[in-house]
């Protein structure tokens, strides 16, 4: 369970995925010996994943997807909408920045801006920070070795010492969420010397995510937080030094950030960073709304655009610099599972609560119509929360995942195991509102004890309405603007009193760290794999207050369906556990899907250049493409770039 930090940036998640299934392609390079006290096989290896194979040898010069003779220099320029009022986006408190984690590293490492890294495997991670990792076949504790030469951004050495502080600092003044799950898995940590680092785990739980955990902690300075008496859990624009490829040049507070290579790196030259980070400078530009973002991409302002916004994606890239070829539009194979997306119910309000509601209030989304009339038929409608991977749930279980969920006994609903799984609703696509999904809606809102009333309003038997608000942030998509707008007109239909409340970017951050909705466009995280992080993202654990949980789910199902998976020794095991954990998650019906897309939209001036062969799982622009400087001459010569 990797520490998540609260920014608008929203990467696609494969990052949260380490723990995930990872298929065998390669030799497995490391060491094993017995331990002196037990007789119990010790490995050491420069990565990790759980069953133990790793694509890339011990002496891999280079992840395969890069270019190792990628130029360095140029720069990247990106846009954002709304504000930001903080540069530390580990607390509740404030707006972080975009891109205010670049500058941290870990033992094991990890992308640019987040991404996966290696971005064309599943479910591996690999030595940063530290040189290798030793560890029992029990998982009972882990020792890293750290890399003499690592080096914060001011010149200071990153030692064991400060990965220590760092864990603990998480621990103390991080999120509760986080802290009180890692609380019961790692009592101890211990530093053996200045680069040896050794931490516990507690005995009789799962080894999921424990090693995991530990490596991707972020390396902060100890010495100065203690210097500067800073705290992790404040809003601030001040920033701790870290160790990794970018630090911050600028902070213009709501117009821009600007990250620069740091020209002393250490890392420049490990395996690891070879045909990486090869911007000499990041540039974030913020926009109040998406219109004053699309002319300002248009006018060279930013040069790089991953659209997200069907309508300007099929219509608005018609200028000039796109037909005479300045301008590159492409559309770029996702290998990674989509975010589970869509309009997330607050449980925690009583009258989301009837699950007869919630599918009432879902049937006013008509996905057919909207991807037609709004998003030019450009998407799919996402059915399950591992979407196009062997994991969806289909039809009845079967086979291995049957025995899994039978296995669970009491703990499954009689339900989940003899019916089909759960599959979105249909609509027509020829009118906003399909009469027959309408008449569905009433029986069930009926039943809840939602009838209509003499002046066509639903009320219980207090006389109550029934009034549903949709938290709407109003720097975002126009498209999505109007995708919610018609929504909750077709509640209005049913005789809901739908209200839609429209607040800037920072009033949509508090309001929805509070939960203070009925309703919100949302995402949880994908998986692949089983691990902790799925306790602190779907469980009950942490329901009341976890951000990565904005519906409040607190499953007692599903709660069991996690801790057994975590259990699974082969991968046969844990397919089944996740595809179980879909199913599960698509019954307690927790959001209404949305839509996906299963390529990257991308727009950017002509002067980048990226690998022959895209990674699946990252696209990367921020991590392995390149500067073409000649291009970028060719561009300004003719008047296209400033």
């Amino acid at each position: 369970m990797k520490p998540l930090a609260r920014v608008q940036y929203r990467p696609r998640p494969v990052f949260q995925l380490w723990s995930a299934l990872a298929v065998a392609a390669g030799a497995v390079i490391w060491g094993s010996d017995l331990h002196a006290e037990n007789h119990e096989t010790m490995i050491t290896s420069h990565g990790y994943s759980f069953y133990g194979d790793l694509t890339y040898p011990a002496d891999y010069p280079y992840f395969n997807y890069v270019n190792p003779d990628a130029p360095k220099g140029g720069e990247i320029s990106i846009s954002t909408l709304g504000t930001f009022d903080s540069m530390n986006p580990y607390s509740r408190k404030g707006r972080g920045g975009v891109l205010s984690t670049i500058m941290y590293e870990s033992l094991l490492g990890d992308g640019v801006g987040g991404e996966a890294a290696p971005a064309d495997v599943y479910g591996e991670s690999y030595c940063l920070l530290c040189e290798s990792i030793e560890y029992p076949e029990s998982k009972d504790w882990v020792i890293f070795k750290m890399r003499p030469e690592a080096r914060f951004s001011n010149g200071d050495p990153v030692t064991a010492h400060d990965i220590e502080f760092s864990h603990n600092l998480l621990l103390d003044q991080g999120l509760q969420s986080y802290a009180d799950a890692v609380r019961k898995r790692i009592p101890k940590v211990e530093v053996i010397d200045d680069y040896t680092i050794k931490f516990y785990f507690t005995e009789g739980i799962s080894r999921r995510s424990l090693i995991d955990q530990v490596g991707f902690v972020p390396a902060w300075s100890k010495k100065w937080y203690e210097e500067t008496g800073a705290r992790l859990d404040e809003s601030r624009l001040e920033i701790s030094p870290g160790s990794g490829a970018y630090m911050v040049e600028t902070v213009d507070v709501n117009r821009r950030i600007v990250y620069k290579r740091n020209p002393d790196y250490w890392g420049n030259d490990l395996p690891f960073n070879v045909g990486r980070n090869n911007f000499d400078q990041i540039r974030v530009e913020y926009f109040g709304d998406e219109n004053s973002a699309f002319e300002a991409f248009k006018s060279g302002e930013y040069t790089f655009r991953n659209e997200g916004n069907s309508k300007q994606w099929a219509t608005a890239y018609d200028f000039p610099k796109v037909a005479e070829g300045f301008v590159v539009k492409e559309e770029i194979p996702d290998g990674s599972p989509p975010a589970p997306t869509g309009i997330v119910f607050n449980l925690g309000r009583e009258v989301l609560q009837d699950k007869r509601v919630r599918e009432a209030v879902a049937l006013a989304f008509n996905f057919e119509w909207i991807n037609e009339s709004l998003q030019y038929g450009l998407f799919k409608q996402r059915t399950s929360f591992t979407q196009d991977t062997p994991l969806m749930a289909q039809g009845i279980p079967q086979g291995p995942e049957l025995e899994f969920l039978q296995g669970l006994g009491d703990a499954i609903v009689p339900e989940l195991l003899t019916d089909e799984v759960r599959m979105p609703h249909t609509s027509g696509a020829e009118r906003l509102l399909d009469r027959r999904n309408a008449r569905a809606a009433s029986e069930l809102l009926d039943a809840a004890g939602w009838p209509v009333g003499s002046d066509g309003m639903r009320r219980n038997e207090a006389g109550e309405p029934l009034r549903l608000t949709f938290l709407l942030n109003s720097s975002g998509s126009a498209t999505l603007a109007a995708v919610i707008e018609n929504f909750m007109a077709n509640l209005e239909d049913f005789g809901v009193e739908a209200v839609l409340e429209k607040v800037d970017s920072s009033q949509y951050t508090l309001r929805e760290r509070d939960r203070d909705y009925d309703m919100v466009f949302d995402q949880y995280a994908a998986f692949l794999g089983t691990g902790t992080g799925l306790s602190q993202r779907y469980g009950s654990e942490a329901a009341a207050f976890s951000l990565f949980n904005p519906a409040g789910l607190a499953s007692p199902m599903v709660d069991a369906i996690i801790e057994a998976s975590l259990l699974a020794d082969t991968r046969e095991q844990e397919e089944a556990a996740m595809t179980a954990l879909d199913r599960a998650l698509r019954y307690e019906f927790i959001m209404i899907p949305a839509w996906y897309n299963d390529v990257h939209w991308v727009a950017h001036y002509d002067q980048y250049g990226r690998p022959e062969d895209q990674p699946a799982y990252a696209l990367g622009y921020l991590d392995f493409w390149w500067y073409d400087a000649a291009k970028a001459e060719e561009l300004r010569a003719v008047g296209a770039l400033r």
